[in-house]
């Protein structure tokens, strides 16, 4: 019997019971003034004391107590890894000695550096590119696949709860390093590999965030349609790397509950190009039903209608010095696909021979009524600003917002009043504005926090071969002289 079906059964038992056995069931109401207190609040009072930003150092942690090791590069597993420490886990990054995660090399247009990589490179630094996907960890050097260094290795091993790596498949199997090696030195142990394809014909594929998109069919799908002037398209930000890495995740968290439950480890294999496929919504049963080949449709919807992004004639910002808001800031999304609200619409912008043709969701869905419908809306925009097309339709009680950029998202009292976009102080390197933890789901009792965004390579050395580990200091010498960490 579920906990819901227990509570219901005393529930009845209790309005059904004679009055003067009421008094002995269980009491669901609050049990305290301040349990008293948060009932009488407005919902919406309720939530912003609950979520409140800045009070999440002094709430328990959900993974508190779990160790994991993690041997991830660039985005995609790291990512994977990051939520398990942003919830609380005790998080070991493992990086090759000198070099680190190759993500640290990169930087938008190779610009911006921040603190040196290393204390035998100090000149080079380490590069945006690698903010928000190894947050809270704590950062181990060490070339774990030569002989010298796989003891310490096995020693973790059994101190941990699971490993998350992604390295080609079978590499770490020739290391002697896989799940089943490592499931016999600790029978609890959870193994996680991501990479390409996994096995099958590609076994031997690589893993980037453009081949997921490519070879899953994602990118044929996105962009504008040919007869729009448009083609196949690359995401620009790595969405698939990152919801890749959500996905692991939530495959760690079962496991997790599946060794709670019967006290054993498991494996877990994931495809990068697989993870793809299950963006793609219809288009796999489109395609075995009707042998249609789903087309791109840019900034519309091939369900919806009106549902998508317009351009409007005129820029919110037309004296900006950056040319992204200057020219950029014109487009507005638009969502009226019930026929009350596409009528309301037509009468906006006044057009209401529009609604007289397609005034059935069936009618306007159609490809060719969507061109006619979204020109005559661009024309009617094409004499207003985004901010004035959006204050037009909401005013009308339809659903706009503009389509915003990073300035103008850090600079929104939403995200503000959510703590989603915050500064923070890294203890490194100060001052840093973020918006990768505190962006995902809020949890009242046991939320997300961020304590640093990364660490330089081997900065947790000391705490992990000498204090963790039992190793000398001697020792650590010896192998940092050697480069072996």
């Amino acid at each position: 019997m579920s906990d819901k079906q227990e509570w219901r059964k005393q529930y009845r038992n209790l309005v059904e019971a004679p009055i003067e056995d009421q008094t002995k069931a269980p009491y669901y109401g609050p049990k305290c003034k301040e349990e008293l207190d948060e009932m009488k609040m407005p919902y919406e009072d309720y939530c912003r004391a609950v979520f409140a930003p800045g009070h999440e150092m002094g709430k328990p942690e959900a993974l508190k107590g779990i160790r994991w090791m993690s041997t991830t590069m660039y985005i995609f597993t790291p990512h994977s890894v990051a939520n398990l420490a942003e919830l609380g886990a005790e998080v070991y990054k493992f990086e090759m000695p000198r070099m680190g995660d190759p993500m640290k090399h990169t930087s938008p247009f190779n610009e911006a550096y921040l603190y040196p990589l290393h204390d035998t490179r100090p000149m080079t630094g380490t590069g945006f590119g690698f903010m928000n996907a190894n947050p809270n960890e704590y950062y181990v050097s060490i070339d774990y696949h030569i002989e010298e260094m796989k003891e310490p290795f096995y020693r973790i091993v059994k101190m941990s709860d699971g490993l998350t790596e992604c390295y080609r498949p079978g590499t770490f199997d020739r290391w002697k390093q896989s799940y089943r090696y490592l499931i016999e030195l600790n029978p609890r142990f959870i193994y996680v590999w991501g990479g390409g394809f996994g096995y099958g014909p590609k076994v031997f594929g690589g893993s980037y965030d453009i081949l997921g998109q490519a070879h899953a069919g994602l990118a044929s799908v996105t962009g504008h349609h040919e007869f729009m002037g448009g083609h196949c398209t690359k995401h620009s930000n790595w969405c698939i790397d990152w919801y890749s890495g959500t996905q692991i995740t939530f495959g760690i968290l079962a496991a997790l509950h599946w060794r709670r439950k019967t006290g054993l480890g498991t494996m877990i294999e994931f495809s990068q190009v697989q993870a793809a496929t299950r963006c793609l919504g219809h288009t796999a049963p489109l395609y075995g039903r009707f042998g249609i080949v789903r087309q791109r449709w840019g900034n519309w919807d091939t369900q919806l209608c009106v549902h998508g992004i317009i351009l409007c004639g005129k820029s919110d910002y037309p004296d900006a010095i950056n040319p992204q808001d200057r020219l950029e800031a014109r487009y507005a999304m638009i969502s009226a696909f019930q026929d009350a609200d596409f009528k309301a619409l037509c009468e906006v912008i006044k057009k209401p021979d529009l609604y007289s043709k397609y005034a059935k969701f069936k009618d306007r869905v159609e490809a060719e009524a969507q061109v006619e419908i979204y020109a005559e809306l661009e024309k009617w925009a094409a004499d207003k600003s985004r901010s004035e097309v959006v204050r037009t339709l909401q005013n009308a009680g339809l659903l706009a917002e503009p389509v915003m950029n990073d300035r103008e998202v850090y600079e929104c009292e939403h995200y503000r009043q959510r703590g989603t976009v915050r500064w923070m102080e890294d203890p490194l390197f100060g001052d840093i504005l973020v918006q990768g933890t505190y962006s995902a789901g809020l949890m009242s009792k046991t939320p997300r926090r961020l304590y640093w965004i990364w660490r330089p390579v081997g900065a947790d050395n000391v705490k992990f071969y000498h204090e963790l580990l039992g190793y000398p200091i001697s020792k650590v010498q010896e192998w940092y002289d050697k480069a072996w960490i």
